[in-house]
């Protein structure tokens, strides 16, 4: 099955969700990027997680996020929009550990445990909504719970996982973002945590096959869920040789010259989605103004 994600709500109303099937979307990020596996698994919660939230924005709205720990990782950068499309990647590709002491992939060591995790939202107004809260364990879902707890003071669980094959490839990845509404009772909170606390890994209920849906069946039950919309999600990246070719055209015909004559051409290379751009010494030329 495609990568999609769903928007749900539960318990009439009073609990708002959000499940996604990433597999193939992280597998396009560790292929561009050629992430190692402990990597992987830090981009791929990013990346699966910021879907999520971009599928929370409405029209032409999008979002940034960055995580941004003291691990060997470096920052982690994502872009996201209200239509299930996300870009993103990972300053330091190569980074790989041993297994931690649950036996997964240990992804706070890799991104750090100290640090920020910082939201921009771009909603089309003269300023742009712009969140941050300190990590408090790198494992990412978690520092994503702390901020809707503490950024947007809205109750939340935060769950994202990558399996990682042998070869370096992705065998799944998905997440849940699961939020408390106003009007939710003491006990279906308490149904809801205890359901979250003892269903597997995200990671693993993808592998064996669970659709997003059936997923936040196994938190909500059945007849508790509503699914309200489902989105394609995909790798998708805004760069072009158009903007390549515009962005040296700013330069101006000075600088524009010292790439003809020192370089005898130009190239770019997409920090998102490891595109490279070659532009030669005629197209330099009809640059220039």
């Amino acid at each position: 099955m495609k990568d999609h994600l769903i928007k749900a709500t539960a318990f009439n109303g009073t609990i708002r969700a959000y499940a996604i099937q990433s597999t193939e979307t992280v597998e396009e990020a560790r292929r561009r990027h050629d992430t190692w596996a402990t990597a992987s698994a830090a981009l791929g919660r990013t990346i699966t997680i910021s879907t999520m939230m971009g599928a929370m924005l409405k029209g032409e709205d999008k979002l940034t996020v960055k995580v941004e720990g003291d691990g060997p990782t470096g920052p982690i950068i994502a872009d996201a929009n209200a239509k299930g499309e996300v870009r993103g990647y990972i300053t330091n590709p190569h980074v790989d550990f041993e297994l931690n002491g649950i036996g997964k992939l240990d992804v706070a060591r890799a991104v750090g445990t100290t640090g920020n995790v910082s939201v921009v939202k771009d909603l089309g107004l003269r300023q742009n909504f712009t969140g941050q809260v300190p990590i408090v364990s790198g494992e990412i879902g978690e520092d994503f719970t702390y901020y809707f707890a503490n950024s947007e003071q809205v109750p939340s669980s935060v769950g994202a996982g990558v399996l990682v094959n042998p070869d370096h490839t992705i065998l799944a990845a998905g997440g849940f973002i699961v939020q408390v509404m106003p009007g939710a009772t003491e006990e279906t909170i308490t149904q809801l945590e205890n359901n979250i606390n003892s269903i597997p890994p995200i990671s693993t209920l993808i592998r064996e096959g669970n659709t997003p849906q059936q997923v936040l069946e196994q938190l909500f039950g059945v007849g508790n869920l509503r699914i309200h919309e489902t989105i394609p999600v995909a790798f998708s990246c805004t760069c072009s040789i158009d903007r390549v070719k515009n962005a040296i055209k700013s330069l101006g015909n000075e600088e524009i010259d010292k790439m003809i004559t020192e370089d005898h051409g130009a190239e770019a290379t997409c920090h998102f989605c490891n595109e490279v751009y070659t532009v030669d010494i005629e197209d330099l030329e009809s640059l220039k103004q």
